[in-house]
């Protein structure tokens, strides 16, 4: 079993520290969720995890199986378990998706290691069947022209190539209608098991309708603030946030 702790983590953005002292441990084949308003360090936390250079981890440690990967730059953190969904990514007209996987998944390979190209499309396209994306999909260039939900979904494919030990999704939700939203979560929920530990990043209860977290915490001015099981979520969607707010301040 896998491992990813926070550790009283600290993140700063130039002057301006966001996150203020987080503490969470993740274990393998375990959901959770972090919800929480607008600004109050949510993003900032999952950049800063993955590696995001315009971050400083001002304080505090992040540690995958019991190693400490500040030192590491983002694609050996990548190369060492760790996974990021991008609220809004990147277009990368040119490159098909196809090629940017294989290219992917060449960069975890050893020094000498060489790709097998045609067990890598089998691989490919059972994943593609399994999550029900259209095999014609392989050829369009990554996220060109695609709507919020195309992007997601392709998304979730490089998560199932990869194979990561920690999938961080920073607002997955985000610009995605409900069908959309749906085709998402069932590519997550495919991929769920024991070997994956997924940290989703949310405003709203609507996607732990469909991937529902084994924990629930809220964050609130650079903490977490409150943690509990799904049934938070719900009450946070039926009471919003003033009540969190107000609990915090009181304490």
């Amino acid at each position: 079993m896998s491992s990813l702790e926070l550790i009283d983590v600290r993140v700063s953005l130039g002057e301006k520290e966001i996150v203020k002292g987080v503490s969470l441990t993740l274990n393998s084949g375990e959901v959770h969720a972090i919800m929480g308003p607008n600004g109050t360090g949510k993003s900032t936390l999952a950049k800063a995890i993955a590696g995001h250079p315009d971050y400083t981890i001002s304080g505090g440690d992040i540690r995958l199986d019991g190693k400490s990967i500040l030192e590491m730059e983002p694609d050996e953190r990548a190369r060492a378990g760790l996974f990021l969904a991008f609220q809004y990514p990147s277009e990368i007209p040119g490159v098909s998706i196809a090629n940017f996987l294989r290219a992917a998944i060449q960069s975890h390979l050893g020094e000498g290691e060489e790709l097998d190209a045609t067990a890598y499309y089998k691989r490919l396209y059972q994943k593609m069947d399994m999550l029900k994306i259209d095999r014609k999909f392989t050829s369009r260039a990554v996220n060109d022209g695609f709507s919020g939900g195309e992007k997601k979904r392709a998304e979730v494919l490089q998560m199932a190539m990869l194979e990561p030990k920690f999938a961080l999704m920073d607002e997955t939700d985000s610009g995605l209608d409900i069908d959309a939203l749906k085709i998402v979560a069932e590519g997550v929920n495919q991929l769920r098991g024991p070997g994956l530990g997924v940290l989703l990043i949310t405003h709203y209860q609507r996607l732990l309708s469909y991937i529902v977290p084994d924990y629930v915490h809220v964050m609130w001015d650079g903490r977490i603030v409150k943690s509990g099981d799904k049934s938070l979520a719900l009450e946070l969607d039926a009471k919003g946030y003033d009540w969190v707010k107000k609990e915090f301040v009181a304490a």
